[in-house]
């Protein structure tokens, strides 16, 4: 629980209970719903925007933040009126929960919380709006025909020097059991990567090690696995780099640790699957996207009205 949720509390702005996902089961449709909506209008009433105008994406497409190097004497005051880490931290909260719709949103916002500008503050209200249009969103886990006999399915995606103010590129990934994910990540990569084809293959390493462990937590509740695990991968180039050892020299200098992929692939534990970007449901946690990618994203995860 981060700091600004605590003093949340302790302001008798909404009681612990509300933070916890809300659940509903279907027997005859075979599904379980999570939902915060008593979450989010609690905390879009703490921070004043209870009747702000809903919109259709958590970010502007094309928006690019960045580092301030230094405010205006009038920035400074009225950022410092400005409660930017407590609404950071309270949506945090909300993205690891029930809403990786807004995990990317969130955390490049995140990454401003020591010097954050109008700017940034203007962008945090627009997830709130996003969010006054998406309070009845709901987690949906069912069966997913389309997915055959896998237990579950896991998908990564990055975006190639996505970060303006370090070159670093942002990688996420997502796990789905049936229609709905367990799982997901969007953070930027450690290093930085020389390729679009370095930073998807990286992304991968992130997603292949939460598959593995997925794999030992099923194993531990009584789930065998027979064949290797699905990893969807929208670069055929780092798909061949995951296979074939001929493209060693391309991709030396990385870290001996991002070769791992590679030695799972020959193990038979990962199975590296192309799929299409328009198919690539963990694009919006790598990027902002129009509302029609977005909302085709979204409803991959399996965050539904």
């Amino acid at each position: 629980m981060t700091v600004a949720l605590s003093e949340y509390f302790q302001k008798g702005k909404v009681g612990k209970q509300a933070c916890q996902p809300y659940h509903t089961r279907d027997l005859f449709n075979h599904s379980i719903s999570l939902s915060q909506h008593q979450y989010i209008v609690d905390m879009l009433n703490n921070y004043g925007f209870a009747d702000c105008n809903p919109i259709s994406t958590p970010i502007n497409p094309g928006l690019v933040l960045q580092r301030t190097q230094s405010l205006s004497d009038e920035d400074k005051e009225f950022m410092s009126k400005v409660p930017y880490l407590s609404a950071v931290g309270s949506l945090t909260y909300l993205a690891q929960c029930t809403h990786p719709d807004i995990a990317f949103a969130v955390g490049t916002l995140a990454k401003y919380n020591s010097n954050p500008s109008p700017v940034h503050w203007k962008a945090v209200k627009h997830v709130f709006r996003y969010l006054q249009g998406t309070k009845d969103y709901e987690m949906v886990y069912k069966p997913d025909p389309s997915v055959g006999q896998e237990i579950f399915i896991t998908y990564t995606d990055a975006n190639h020097g996505a970060c303006k103010d370090t070159g670093r590129s942002t990688g996420g990934y997502v796990v789905k059991i049936g229609t709905g994910a367990v799982s997901w990540s969007s953070k930027l990569q450690t290093v930085v990567a020389l390729s679009s084809t370095e930073a998807e293959y990286m992304a991968g390493v992130e997603a292949g090690k939460e598959l593995k462990w997925m794999r030992s937590l099923l194993g531990e509740f009584g789930y065998t696995f027979d064949t290797a695990s699905t990893l969807c991968i929208d670069s055929m180039s780092a798909i061949n780099v995951s296979k074939n050892p001929e493209h060693h020299g391309r991709m030396k200098h990385l870290d001996l640790k991002f070769h791992w992929l590679r030695e799972n692939v020959e193990a038979g534990i990962i199975k590296p699957k192309h799929v299409g970007t328009n198919n690539m449901i963990a694009d919006c946690l790598t990027k902002p996207l129009i509302r029609l990618k977005h909302d085709k994203c979204r409803i991959g995860l399996g965050l539904v009205d």
